[in-house]
């Protein structure tokens, strides 16, 4: 009777589904499970050489505005990645664990969530699996667009890995960024708009995916090198008369819905993110969360403490910093250079406590990052915790101006240069430095020109400045102009004629803050009876030819891409190589 039950029963237990599917039938029809699957995708951002420690920290260095701060020591192999002079067999790269293989982890776990959603969920519009569903699909892109701009043409795979896929070569970019595209057009029908709901902006929403819908716009519609030189897309579907226009609507949509803002103070913004206040609505559209034990933007990017002091038990920052002719870009009121360019470090402690130290010419610190700004002390040796601020509203402004400036011309353009421009500076300056600069930005070219150099004074520090001069064909330009603009500032010749050689320095009542004189132009006077100290400031030995020439190493235009690690090359079974000479 046994044996006959079993028979009997044989081919119902050969149809069942077997034990993993039931599993994720449950996971991605219920909405809480969904979510932890959903949430799961975000881990490869703060694996130890993924984003955390290695893309994020080096991918964006260096340009016209930021510079690694060791440039010169041209053949390490953290030099080498900011100075294009990188090989495929890099020390700080060529590891299993990269950020590659981190990416196509997030990649996986995304593809994984996006067939299981759709294969047992009911994804719509306005339901927790329908945001679940926009949230797996953006964060998909958000590693795709990094892996884009990081390597140019990379492996396509947008659904889970069987045997038979396990080994692909590289396709075009191109047909990566009409997926990313059309998967980003879902994605804003599916989540909702900040505030909508409660998540904070360490989760995806509308206003994020329309932002960087339009970001990826116009980097497929740019400038890239390709294997056979440096040119726009030939796919008229990534044209850009079709890719502007997409962008344009979304930035639009973005604007009009009121659900974020410009932050009144632009100072604000980054102290809200040092004090880890990560609530939806104001100017952060998606940070990249790390937990506090994880993460590196202070430890790489902060004003450097050189031990461990009154507001900080880790002595780190100060790895990169922006270029030292760019504080004399801003024009004196900008309210934005005191808070990006910052000329002093924390220098070691006494009985616990540091004061703030003057550096020299050569090395500056972005001011964007403070572990002072803080509301918690850092206690990790590697790790600060602060999430990357992965796009802000600013961007998705300034972007409106240029594709307005593009397909309308400058009048359309000019209302959103003037949002940005508003911010910078105080009501009182706003008939000269707002309306009357912008209202003189009659032609095209000089709107572009202007929105190019607004972008530099803005995002400072952030590192979107790279791909940005990729896509406009300016990276090797601007960066020859920063080598041209640190000249005659060390020589004080041209527009840095009127730029002190000396510093006067001393300590405000607090005992640790530094009062400076002579860092704006035309103070010249000797203050020698009002100040404690002096420093002779500029000079040819004081940033000498090999730190400037070292801003890069080889031609930038050449090597705009990093190559695939060699680990990857040699486990590839013969699918991928190298492009560009590597």
């Amino acid at each position: 009777m046994v044996v006959a039950v079993a028979m009997i029963s044989c081919n119902d237990y050969l149809e069942a589904p077997t034990k993993s599917s039931i599993d994720e039938m449950v996971i991605f029809s219920t909405p809480d499970l969904a979510k932890g699957a959903v949430d799961g995708i975000k881990v490869p951002f703060g694996e130890t050489n993924s984003y955390r420690g290695r893309f994020l920290p080096w991918y964006g260095m260096n340009t016209d505005i930021e510079w690694y701060n060791s440039s010169e020591l041209v053949g390490d192999g953290s030099a080498d990645l900011a100075v294009y002079s990188i090989t495929p067999s890099n020390s700080q790269m060529n590891s299993s664990n990269n950020a590659w293989a981190m990416m196509y982890s997030g990649i996986e776990r995304a593809n994984i969530c996006i067939k299981g959603i759709r294969t047992y969920g009911n994804p719509k519009p306005g339901t927790e699996l329908g945001q679940m569903l926009g949230e797996a699909l953006t964060l998909r892109a958000v590693y795709y667009s990094d892996l884009l701009k990081a390597w140019g043409d990379v492996i396509p795979r947008f659904d889970p890995i069987t045997t038979e896929t396990l080994y692909l070569g590289k396709v075009s970019r191109d047909i990566i960024y009409k997926q990313l595209i059309a998967d980003l057009g879902e994605a804003s029908e599916l989540v909702a708009w900040p505030n909508a709901t409660s998540a904070t902006v360490e989760h995806i929403n509308k206003a994020f995916v329309k932002g960087l819908r339009a970001r990826l716009c116009l980097a497929a519609s740019g400038y890239s090198q390709y294997p056979d030189g440096i040119r726009r897309s030939t796919d008229p579907e990534l044209s850009v008369a079709k890719m502007y226009a997409i962008a344009n609507q979304e930035c639009l949509d973005v604007i009009n819905s009121g659900t974020c803002k410009l932050e009144p103070s632009f100072e604000t913004v980054f102290k809200k993110n040092c004090q880890d206040n990560v609530a939806a609505g104001g100017e952060t559209l998606w940070e990249i969360p790390f937990s506090d034990g994880r993460g590196r933007m202070l430890f790489t990017f902060a004003i450097k403490h050189n031990s461990i002091d009154q507001y900080t038990g880790q002595a780190k920052g100060g790895t990169a910093g922006p270029v030292p002719s760019l504080f004399y870009d801003y024009d004196v009121k900008d309210t934005r250079r005191d808070v990006t360019t910052v000329p002093y470090e924390w220098g070691k402690a006494v009985n616990g406590i540091a004061k703030q130290q003057l550096l020299t010419l050569k090395k500056w610190s972005f001011g964007k990052f403070r572990y002072e700004w803080m509301n918690r002390i850092v206690t990790s040796t590697n790790d600060d915790g602060v999430n990357k601020l992965y796009m802000r509203y600013a961007e998705v402004v300034l972007m409106a101006a240029e594709i307005s400036n593009e397909l309308q011309g400058p009048a359309a353009a000019a209302p959103y240069l003037k949002m940005i421009r508003q911010r910078a500076f105080a009501s009182g300056d706003w008939s000269t430095k707002v309306d009357g600069y912008v209202n003189a930005l009659t032609t095209k070219d000089a709107m572009f020109n202007a929105i190019v150099e607004e972008h530099k004074l803005e995002f400072c520090g952030e590192m979107v400045r790279k791909q940005a001069l990729i896509r406009w064909n300016l990276l090797k330009t601007k960066l020859d102009e920063a080598k041209a603009k640190m000249y005659a500032l060390r020589d004080r010749t041209g527009a840095y004629a009127d730029v002190p050689a000396k510093l006067y320095y001393k300590y405000a009542a607090n005992g640790e803050s530094l009062v400076i004189y002579g860092l704006n132009r035309g103070e010249t006077l000797d203050k020698s009876a009002e100040y404690d100290y002096n420093t002779a400031w500029i000079g040819p030995t004081l940033l000498i030819n090999s730190k400037i020439d070292a801003i890069y190493a080889k031609n930038p235009d050449q090597y705009q891409f990093w190559p695939i690690w060699q680990v990857f090359l040699d486990s590839s079974n013969g699918t991928l190589t190298n492009d560009y000479g590597y």
